[in-house]
């Protein structure tokens, strides 16, 4: 399973990248707002720099929601850097426009997928990646990795190619459920991620390691 990180931070992207686990980026509008960065020329120049960190997909969303905007939108992101992938919000012009980028050879990620019939949707047009947010569903009293199982279910049922792009992702559990389900990818804050490398046990048995060493040490 591919690890993206889900944030517009260059520390938190480095971080990932230099802990060996960076497959790729997630980022949209709020994240970038939340890192300052505002007005075009300045997200642009933040997405060639994420491309220059990672070695794996940067998925650029952008802002329009009809098939014309969406389409002249995508097309000036796609042209950034051979590493971005258009990030398309499901709707029907955001489908319309998927199936298009495809027809250019274009990567696309299909945003905001709550339901299975969505996701086959997004397939069905060519989508590069679906992007399920399990985290909302839980939000709203619905088992988002349900979702995933079904997803996972369709896709192989008819030999689709589409990966499916875990998003939402809360915390390490989120992780380990989706690798057992068989997404593709999962997106994440850089916290759910090295959450994985956190167990009581192996801070007990490292810190017994530690006091036999400096006891056999004689200090």
């Amino acid at each position: 399973m591919k690890f993206f990180i889900d944030t517009a931070n260059l520390a938190q992207i480095k971080e990932a990248h230099d802990l060996g686990v960076l497959d790729g980026v997630t980022t949209n509008p709020s994240l970038m707002a939340k890192e300052g960065i505002s007005g075009q020329e300045n997200v642009i120049n933040h997405y060639k720099a994420i491309c220059e960190i990672t070695d794996g997909d940067v998925s650029a969303e952008v802002i329009a929601t009809t098939y014309d905007e969406i389409v002249a939108e995508g097309l000036e992101l796609a042209k950034l850097h051979e590493k971005i992938v258009v990030k398309v919000p499901m709707i029907k012009d955001g489908v319309k426009a998927i199936k298009f980028f495809t027809s250019k050879g274009i990567r696309t990620n299909c945003t905001l997928i709550f339901s299975p019939g969505q996701a086959l949707l997004a397939a069905k047009a060519g989508a590069t990646y679906v992007s399920p947010f399990i985290g909302r569903l839980d939000d709203v009293s619905t088992d988002g990795l349900t979702l995933i199982e079904d997803i996972r279910t369709i896709f192989d049922n008819y030999g689709y190619t589409t990966e499916i792009l875990a998003a939402s992702v809360r915390h390490p559990m989120h992780i380990i459920n989706c690798a057992k389900l068989g997404a593709d990818v999962i997106t994440a804050p850089l916290s759910a991620i090295t959450g994985l490398l956190k167990h009581p046990l192996t801070d007990n048995g490292l810190a017994q390691f530690l006091a036999d060493h400096a006891k056999a040490a004689g200090k």
